[in-house]
């Protein structure tokens, strides 16, 4: 140790090293052998990494043999400019840096051969992807065609980062559906080497193959390649680490940079044992833990500390600042979700009205895209810009345009735009020659395609199977068209118009996360509706979509730089704003719990999101909870997000002032959420196994009986129909219910 300090302290005239901490020079310094740096947020990373690889270039190291590799383009560009202001800039062009993807691709021009592919291979992206893998579907019936290509393009890119060929994922498939896709995958991976090309997850496979099977070619690229560094070590994958594994293998000076804590891309095949295991890895390897953070005040910090601790598999570390304490992290109960909007709304403008931060300082974050509806409409209404970052904004989302299709349909059926969007989504069948016959005839007679549709048998060239999809499609709008003029119910009637299109049962199916996240923004789109139909008397679904255009007008028009930024978490990653709101803290919301969950690795990702999130603000930090949400006229009654409880009381303002108290706040040193409610003493009988149809007792609602059943275990809630408030969604470890 003093050793290293003497080197510092010597070294302190370099220029590379004058503008670093302590901590960050001995990263820099660990010249060979295996290092990991663990850089807390806020701390420097990239300052570390572009300084390492300018002093390796300092003291002698040819920058033709250091290999960068980042995540993105833009963080590559980055690096190469701020190393280009520490050392000769024409030294800085001759180093190997960019992301995975894009060097593996060099590497591959020069070696294709050995792979049986030529160098002037084809790079498909996702589009060229998904449309071959649509045409290869085009031949098969799987599931009444309800499995997008979407979903089986993200099947087969995980497949592929774990290396799992189509023959080994055939071997492993044990679903009718898994094998169909194990053999669409087959057939997809051929066409691709038949036409020279290659999707951007061959770039890697094909990389590790190509190492794996010509040592003498991985004996170049080693000898090339005397010195790696990686950033975002946390986010690589199975085959990115093997290819790692495979290029530091012979000099084994190899550095990465990351933050085990910050590891949430597990959903894409990012695997978090990656960093974790480093050191098992490379036994002698050094370890360097970045834990000055030059971002946030103590109070954030220690709150995020606070939270992160409760995870097991981390790498010890803790931040510290020399920043200011800051204020105390403020936490908001909310009567619903409506009340929260608005709350955060109110709080935006007083912080702007005082005059220390401005629109663009403010950040809102939420868990799922479908909670960003609530906060766009309570900002519209003020007349406060905002932008949707790293999405869309929610009525701009394809499952939202179709549900917006549909009903545009009901209001007038002679919507051709409409009825294209929709007549074939879900697949119903009807392909695009019987399309082609449809418009045709419309056109020559100057008509509507549903017109068209009227006529259906004099159109000719149609199949029998076709014409009877057709007459059903459209009996099915003119009943519910009819249904709709009763102007009884109009909100189930939309409801249950929505449901038997198939929509909702498609993304069920399917049942990715990214469809479970497609079947929120559905549902919260039915639920605007029904509220709008509710607060407002004499109103129709054609109000409600008058409106919506509206809105859509003037999101295309309202740009403005300074903007409230909306995100979800994941995309907050690698960003700061002075001041954040995390919403919708809410168990089974934040952390999200999906029917699927088996295991705490899942709500150890969910703590590291919510670390990610507190991490990404300066100077202050609100948090917010509903007590009730809202589907489609059923209420769910809400827990606070464990996450809430793990935060150490003296870094909390808490503000109770919701109508509605159900939450006992007890003053104690850790913990400001205590879960026992005001009926804790309420006992639940030792068989609390339910079935739907169950009679009911809960200590507050009353009596009610089950309707509904999902999930299981710590996961496991009920939809109960009680005879004082009607249906709740209630998780059934805090519900107390009894059964009568």
């Amino acid at each position: 140790m003093n050793k290293i300090i003497s080197e510092i302290e010597t070294n302190e005239t370099n220029p590379i090293l004058r503008n670093l901490n302590i901590e960050q020079r001995k990263a820099v310094l660990a010249v060979e052998g295996p290092v990991l740096i663990v850089a807390g947020a806020g701390s420097g990373k990239t300052r570390v990494l572009t300084h390492k690889i300018a002093y390796l270039i300092d003291i002698g190291i040819p920058p033709q043999n250091i290999l960068a590799l980042t995540f993105t383009n833009k963080a590559a560009q980055v690096m190469r400019e701020r190393i280009s202001l520490l050392v000769n800039p024409e030294a800085s062009k001759r180093i190997w840096a960019g992301t995975f993807h894009s060097i593996f691709a060099k590497i591959l021009r020069f070696e294709a051969n050995a792979i049986g592919y030529s160098s002037n291979f084809s790079i498909y992206d996702t589009d060229d992807s998904v449309n071959i893998i649509k045409r290869i579907l085009e031949g098969y019936s799987i599931s009444n065609n309800r499995l997008t290509a979407e979903t089986i393009h993200h099947i087969i890119s995980l497949a592929k980062n774990k290396v799992l060929s189509p023959e080994e994922f055939a071997r492993t498939s044990s679903t009718p559906i898994d094998r169909q896709v194990a053999d669409i995958y087959k057939e997809y991976q051929d066409y691709l080497h038949q036409n020279n090309a290659m999707d951007f997850d061959d770039l890697l496979v094909n990389t590790y193959e190509l190492f794996r099977s010509y040592p003498e070619i991985l004996h170049k690229y080693q000898e090339r390649f005397t010195f790696i560094l990686v950033d975002e070590y946390q986010d690589t994958n199975k085959v990115q680490y093997l290819v790692l594994k495979q290029l530091s293998s012979k000099y084994r000076n190899i550095t990465v940079v990351g933050d085990d804590a910050q590891s949430i891309y597990r959903w894409r095949g990012a695997d978090i044992r990656n960093i974790l295991d480093f050191q098992k890895d490379f036994p002698d390897s050094k370890i360097f833990r970045l834990e000055q953070n030059y971002r946030s005040t103590k109070c954030i910090l220690s709150a995020a500390d606070s939270v992160i601790k409760f995870n097991k598999k981390q790498i010890e570390k803790k931040l510290w600042t020399e920043n200011e304490d800051g204020e105390l992290i403020e936490v908001f109960q909310c009567e619903n979700e409506k009340e929260e909007a608005n709350l955060v709304v109110k709080t935006i403008k007083s912080l702007v009205d005082g005059g220390k931060f401005s629109f663009g300082d403010i950040a809102i974050f939420y868990r799922t895209n479908a909670q960003s509806l609530e906060f766009e409409n309570a900002l519209r209404r003020e007349n406060i810009n905002y932008v949707v970052v790293g999405g869309l904004s929610f009525y701009k989302r394809k499952e939202v345009k179709d549900v917006l299709a549909y009903l545009k349909l009901l209001v007038n059926p002679n919507d051709n735009e409409a009825l294209i969007r929709i007549i074939n989504e879900p697949p119903r069948g009807i392909g695009k020659i019987t399309l082609a016959h449809l418009m045709n005839y419309a056109k020559e007679r100057k008509i509507s395609i549903f017109e068209a549709l009227g006529n259906i048998d004099e159109i000719s060239n149609l199949q029998n199977r076709a014409i009877g999809v057709l007459k059903d499609f459209r009996n099915w709008l003119l009943r519910t068209v009819d249904k709709l003029n009763e102007k009884v119910g109009i909100a189930d009637t939309i409801y249950q118009y929505i449901k038997e299109s198939g929509l909702i049962s498609m993304y069920e199916e399917i049942g990715t996360d990214d469809a479970y996240d497609r079947l929120e923004n559905i549902n919260t789109l039915l639920t605007d509706i029904y509220d709008f139909l509710t607060r407002n008397e004499n109103t129709d679904l054609y109000d409600y979509l008058q409106q919506i255009s509206l809105i859509s007008d003037i999101d295309e028009k309202n740009i403005a730089t300074e903007q409230v930024k909306l995100m979800t978490l994941h995309s907050a990653k690698g960003l700061e704003f002075p001041v954040v709101f995390i919403v919708g803290l809410e168990q089974g919301l934040f952390p999200l719990i999906r029917y699927k969950s088996k295991s705490n690795e899942d709500e150890e990702e969910e703590r590291r999101l919510f670390y990610v999130g507190i991490t990404r603000a300066m100077k202050k930090v609100y948090l917010t909870y509903a007590l009730v949400r809202h589907r489609f006229g059923d209420e769910s009654y809400q827990v606070p997000s464990k996450f809430l409880q793990e935060i150490d009381n003296k870094y909390l303002l808490v503000h109770t002032e919701s109508r509605r108290k159900t939450i006992t706040f007890v003053d104690r040193p850790k913990n400001a959420f205590d879960y026992k409610d005001d009926f804790n003493d309420f006992d639940q009988t030792e068989d609390n196994t339910l079935k739907i149809g169950d009679k009911v007792l809960h200590p507050f609602f009353g009596i009610g009986r089950v309707e509904h059943l999902e999930g299981s275990g710590n996961f496991a809630q009920a939809l109960v129909n009680f005879d004082s408030v009607g249906r709740k969604r209630l998780m059934l470890q805090y519900a107390k219910l009894k059964k009568v």
